[in-house]
């Protein structure tokens, strides 16, 4: 027993010594000298820093966000005043015009359509090139005839001969037109009418005064003034050869049935020229009398249909101005990109647009820069035909601004107008926001790609890359191709480049 405890009380110490020093060591581990501190807070020895080549395919593109729009938005206003001749007589001359029935936004134009109602009188859509600048009536010529004309006969009423003459045709196929729509087509006013009775009384009173002169010809012509007995007695006379009035100065008879005569002649052919001025002026006045379409009575637009997309007016307002905004029916993206991108695009790329659900379709490209550029449909009023008006504000063209600054900036921004033929998922959402991607190019399958930071040129400005080795950094000169996602093809010039590699890319 007294064996046993002496070899644990001796296994404890041997325990203890061996735990004593084992403590010792691990704090000696930990315990530095200044120096060694200070060279352990030092940065690790610079060196280049390195990215790896690899081989795979390229696809170059140019991403934007764009801004689903109604194509071909355009400014909606009168030519003129809704109707001609106000029916209420003089009284109401100069009357304001007040809109009695506002055009609705969202709606759908199609040729021979109300856009609306003016004191009663509607404003209808016609389709044509040629914008409605005056009123059209019997007497007027042009091609704005001819093209009312034309779209009289496509609505089903023939106006005749499609001549540019606005005739007695043209006039009923008016009258039809508008009482299809519940309208009455625009007739002579009291003031036109009082007009046409003063010019039929002129005619009148001129045959009157005619006939009266001619029946009275007819019916004696001159008469010789009647003998006296001093003519009996000078005619007595046969020694003296002249009767006394003849030595007086007083003319003889025969000399006055001449002048009478005379003065007769006169006065029928006054009453004749007369009688035609006045059959003139009522011929001239007629050639213009008749069904009119005032010029604030009909809006051509040079394609149809058209979406009413902004309506500036309501009920009770003048249409004086700009009275709305108009659209094509289809689907088109705006979008804009830096100067540098615009640079790379062309009419006619296929397009990938990208709904914000992730919903996709296809596009094309089919206007760049100034020909891209927003229509400025809110700038101010203007016939509804294609050609915006011009603000006094602005100076210059629409799109000029940025074009000039693309010449002068490769990073200015060029506007873009993609076209999508099959909206597919983009229908309805107008003034929505899409991702827009344009592939501009690809590479010819798996290619060595590197940085483009990678990418040096040399004084000889041939492009080269660092390759650091075992050896150390070599420079290896190298062939650019496609760019992409800041990665770049390369080809080296002796085929001393491999995947794998690592080229420098900073230091």
């Amino acid at each position: 027993m007294k064996h046993l405890s002496v070899r644990k009380q001796l296994g404890a110490l041997v325990g203890t010594v061996v735990l004593v020093g084992a403590g010792g060591w691990i704090a000696g581990t930990q315990v530095h000298s200044p120096a060694d501190a200070a060279a352990a807070r030092n940065a690790p020895k610079a060196g280049p820093v390195t990215v790896g080549v690899q081989r795979q395919s390229l696809i170059a593109t140019v991403v934007a966000n764009g801004s689903i729009e109604f194509a071909s938005p355009q400014p909606l206003s009168l030519a003129g005043s809704v109707g001609t001749a106000p029916s209420g007589g003089a009284a109401d001359e100069g009357a304001e015009q007040r809109v009695t029935k506002a055009p609705v936004a969202g709606a759908k134009i199609k040729e021979g359509d109300v856009l609306m109602a003016v004191n009663g009188r509607p404003v209808l859509a016609l389709s044509g090139q040629v914008p409605m600048y005056r009123t059209l009536g019997p007497g007027t010529a042009g091609d704005d005839v001819k093209q009312l004309q034309r779209a009289l006969r496509r609505l089903g009423f023939e106006p005749g001969a499609i001549s540019g003459n606005y005739g007695q045709g043209t006039a009923a196929a008016v009258t039809q037109w508008y009482t299809s729509k519940g309208y009455q087509a625009q007739q002579p006013g009291p003031d036109e009418q009082q007009q046409l009775g003063q010019l039929q009384q002129s005619v009148s009173s001129a045959q009157e005064t005619l006939l009266t002169m001619t029946g009275s010809e007819s019916t004696g012509g001159t008469r010789a003034a009647p003998r006296t007995d001093t003519d009996t007695d000078s005619g007595a006379d046969s020694d003296s050869g002249t009767d006394s009035r003849t030595e007086s100065g007083a003319s003889t008879p025969a000399t006055e049935s001449s002048n009478a005569k005379e003065i007769r002649k006169l006065q029928l052919k006054s009453a004749q020229k007369s009688l035609d001025m006045a059959n003139a002026a009522l011929s001239t006045y007629q050639s213009t009398y008749g069904t009119k379409v005032p010029a604030g009575e009909a809006v051509f637009f040079p394609k149809l249909p058209v979406r009413l997309d902004k309506v500036t007016v309501k009920t009770g307002d003048s249409p004086a101005g700009q009275i709305g905004t108009v659209t094509g029916s289809e689907l088109v993206v705006q979008a804009v990109v830096p100067g540098s991108d615009g640079e790379l695009l062309r009419k006619g790329m296929a397009v990938e647009l990208t709904t914000a659900g992730g919903e996709k379709a296809r596009g094309t490209v089919s206007a760049l820069g100034a020909d891209a550029a927003p229509s400025p449909a809110d700038d101010g009023g203007g016939q509804s035909t294609g050609e915006a008006s011009r603000g006094s504000e602005s100076e210059s063209e629409p799109g000029a601004d940025a074009e000039t600054a693309a010449a002068g900036d490769p990073s200015a921004p060029v506007p873009l107008r993609i076209s999508v033929p099959d909206p597919g998922p983009l229908a309805g959402q107008a003034g929505a926001s899409v991702k827009v991607t344009i592939k501009i190019g690809a590479s010819d399958g798996r290619v060595l790609t590197v940085p483009l930071a990678a990418i040096r040129t040399s004084a000889d400005g041939k492009a080269r890359v660092q390759v650091q080795r075992d050896s150390g950094v070599s420079d290896v000169q190298v062939t650019v191709g496609l760019s992409a996602a800041g990665l770049v093809e390369v080809k080296p010039a002796d085929g001393a480049l491999k995947q794998g590699d690592n080229v420098v890319v900073g230091k």
